[in-house]
């Protein structure tokens, strides 16, 4: 028998900080802007629950960027942009790439993509201007 969950304000706060944000998140930031309003929050409370969501499909996780687990609260799917420099993590919808990115996997594969994570690492367009080598 699977075992219901108590409702909890904490919760759907903890949920509801993930939804409003594009900025994929830690937990730590995600405790950040909750503890405030919730003065006892902990940060175990924060780790917990995003496991939780992660394991029910409510978030992803998009891996580890700065020694730090990001988290994404769109579950559609689509593919990231890391900068390697500073660290930004950017949506980028699939709508937009190359159709052919999937049959060619699914070719490669011999078999049917049915889900995926695909990230680009590289610098952000600011990161790029900054460390761009100068002409002496």
């Amino acid at each position: 028998m699977e075992s219901t969950r108590k409702h909890s304000r904490k919760r759907d706060a903890i949920l509801d900080c993930m939804r409003s944000t594009t900025c994929h998140p830690t937990a730590e930031w995600v405790y950040q802007q909750l503890k405030p309003v919730f003065p006892d929050l902990s940060l175990g409370t924060v780790y917990r629950n995003l496991a939780m969501f992660k394991a029910n499909g409510t978030i992803q996780s998009i891996g580890v960027v700065g020694g730090l687990e990001r988290y994404d609260a769109q579950v559609y799917p689509h593919a990231h942009f890391i900068c390697t420099c500073c660290g930004k993590v950017t949506d980028l919808p699939m709508d937009q790439l190359d159709p052919a990115l999937l049959e060619d996997a699914a070719r490669l594969a011999n078999g049917a993509i049915t889900g995926y994570q695909l990230q680009f690492t590289g610098l952000c367009a600011v990161c790029n201007e900054t460390n761009e080598p100068k002409n002496s």
